[in-house]
């Protein structure tokens, strides 16, 4: 059986890397993309039978010859991971409208262009697997996160629809999964723009590499829907069975959180230029909430 090629974006660092990784020593061709160049052709020579694609998947035509460069090189599609993301965090009115555009722009308008890129193709050869990084905040808000929680909610519905869409037509070989992890341990939270006036301080943190192993899980064997981890299922559970509650206890617990934190200086991360900051699977934020909670408040 020939190798499968995989398509990843926002592969340079977080859940993107450790995918890649993984995949690489199942054997895996991979199409890596992101905006930081040197990253990516340093983890394409780690993985071994791989390109690196510098792309911003806010540009539609970036996307294009994203999916071009991958037919280029290995003839066909097999998976196509819609990752990379970027988040301005804050009130919303004090967070300028062009970050909240760029937030839209880069996760919700990167998912459409990259699925727009791989069904054509899955519909040329009759399967292929489509992988939507969502996040429990297409299911459930947060203060703060408005444009994001706007674009994941974007994302789970673009995943449903086009589920119902490949049902109606018969296409049994295409795959649309959502994945929907909570907040992980991964430089997002180093990238993120803040407008909080506070550092950030998100709630609950998984694992980002029991992340990676649940999307590396979709790969193989697809699921239409996954979330990850124990809060992310028992806030499943909590949406489904008391919307009311669930939004009130989780907006409360988010605004409680964050209006205690440190002061922090205006932010505004990785929005508009990448950052030299966080390159590895995981980041900074677990260490940072430890000291926090160890040093005295004034």
């Amino acid at each position: 059986m020939p190798a499968r090629t995989v398509v990843i974006t926002g592969a340079s660092s977080g859940f993107g890397r450790g995918v890649a990784l993984s995949l690489a020593q199942q054997g895996c061709n991979l199409v890596l993309a992101a905006r930081r160049s040197r990253l990516l052709d340093q983890l394409a020579e780690d993985c071994g039978n791989a390109i690196a694609v510098t792309c911003d998947v806010g540009d539609p035509n970036s996307v294009e010859k994203l999916g071009a460069a991958a037919i280029a090189k290995f003839n066909r599609i097999d998976v196509w991971i819609n990752n990379a993301g970027v988040a301005a965090l804050g009130p919303f009115e004090r967070i300028p409208l062009e970050d909240h555009l760029r937030v839209v722009q880069t996760n919700l308008g990167g998912a459409v262009a990259g699925s727009h890129v791989a069904l054509r193709h899955f519909r040329q050869v009759g399967s292929g697997t489509l992988i939507n990084i969502a996040s429990m905040l297409g299911r459930t808000p947060a203060p703060y996160y408005a444009s994001y929680c706007a674009s994941k909610y974007g994302i789970v519905g673009l995943c449903d629809a086009l589920r119902q869409e490949l049902a109606a037509q018969d296409a049994a070989g295409i795959r649309v999964c959502a994945v929907l992890p909570m907040a992980a341990d991964t430089p997002f939270f180093d990238h993120a723009a803040n407008y909080t006036g506070h550092t950030l301080q998100p709630f609950p943190i998984t694992d980002a590499d029991e992340i990676v192993a649940a999307i590396v899980g979709v790969v193989d064997e697809p699921q239409d829907e996954v979330t990850v981890g124990l809060s992310a299922t028992a806030a499943t559970i909590a949406e489904r069975l008391s919307q009311t509650i669930t939004h009130g206890a989780t907006g409360a617990m988010t605004q409680l959180l964050q209006d205690d934190a440190p002061d922090a200086p205006i932010e505004t991360g990785n929005l508009h230029r990448p950052l030299a900051i966080g390159t590895g699977v995981h980041g900074s934020i677990l260490q940072r909430l430890d000291m926090e909670r160890q040093q005295p408040r004034p």
